[in-house]
């Protein structure tokens, strides 16, 4: 298996209807909002958690990240998951590697006796956000039980959602960090399965009907270096009067133009462009609504196949 040589850059943005994209437990599980700008708010460790679930439950593969319960019952803390893979520091280091998948792309804080080993992820990725402002919903209904024992009234439950946003993740894969976690490139290639199919088969009571939109990999030819901020230059643009009143793809396109202008000033740089897309998403460049590969058709492409 080949080691991961050059840097990489991720673009992923997918979408949900009257779902809770990540709710915050501090504050009664509403999904996460910024007040300032309404810009809805997921957490890279939404994402990973994600993949991690994905790719210990369809792929079989191993996860150090993971509720495992210990000879009582109880749930393992960090020091006794890592005691899973050994009982020396160095055979503990060595095992996780290489039978943990999620270290190797995300890395870990692993407890030992009387310190800890940190491992840096070759895998970042920022906080995603929605490219449109959102709407918050409250919903209110009841239960399916009493409230009380010999009580006739049912219980009351209530939740947050959001009507419809369409998220936007960017991510770096670290050369230089790979080579401390024994990162491969089949490894990156199973990332790339998690983010898309992970978040398609999220079918939780919360999550479902999220769908994958674009993936994007940008793959570079010189080490260290990679272009930044990529999102940004990805625009939503809505006929509507306001974007909180977006409920789905029907209302707008994604405008590509900026995005292709700061990759064609890179273009001597970039190896190639892995890509998967929804068909039914639509893309504009320079005000004109053209397929996918059609706008990108000056890089070497490759479809990724999930």
């Amino acid at each position: 298996m080949s080691e991961v040589k050059n840097r990489g850059e991720i673009l992923f943005l997918y979408d949900l209807k009257d779902a809770n994209p990540n709710g915050d437990p501090l504050d009664s599980n509403k999904p996460r909002i910024d007040e300032e700008t309404s810009i809805n708010i997921v957490t890279d460790v939404r994402l990973k958690r994600t993949i991690r679930d994905y790719l210990f439950e369809y792929k079989e593969q191993e996860i150090f990240v993971r509720e495992k319960a210990d000879k009582k019952g109880k749930i393992q803390d960090g020091k006794q998951r890592g005691q899973d893979f050994g009982k020396k520091k160095e055979e503990i280091m060595e095992n996780v590697l290489e039978q943990c998948i999620d270290v190797r792309l995300f890395g870990a804080t692993i407890p030992m006796d009387k310190d800890s080993v940190t491992f840096t992820g070759p895998v970042q990725f920022s906080m995603g956000r929605s490219l449109h402002k959102v709407e918050l919903k409250y919903m209110k209904g009841t239960g399916a039980f009493a409230s009380g024992e010999g009580k006739k009234n049912k219980t009351f439950r209530e939740e947050y959602v959001l009507p419809y946003s369409l998220i936007g993740f960017y991510g770096i894969v670290n050369e230089n960090a790979a080579k401390h976690t024994g990162l491969k490139e089949k490894d990156v290639t199973l990332l790339l399965d998690g983010m898309w199919n992970g978040t398609k088969n999220l079918i939780s009571r919360s999550k479902i009907g999220q769908v994958p939109r674009l993936l994007m990999k940008i793959n570079y030819k010189e080490k260290n270096y990679h272009i930044g901020d990529l999102l940004r230059g990805i625009k939503l643009v809505t006929s509507l009067n306001a974007e909180e009143a977006i409920r789905g793809i029907e209302d707008y396109h994604l405008d590509v133009t900026e995005i292709v202008g700061i990759l064609n000033k890179n273009i001597d740089i970039i190896e190639s462009i892995e890509f998967k897309v929804d068909e039914r998403i639509n893309f504009t460049f320079k005000e004109k609504t053209m397929e996918f590969i059609e706008i990108f058709k000056k890089f070497k492409m490759e479809e990724i196949k999930l």
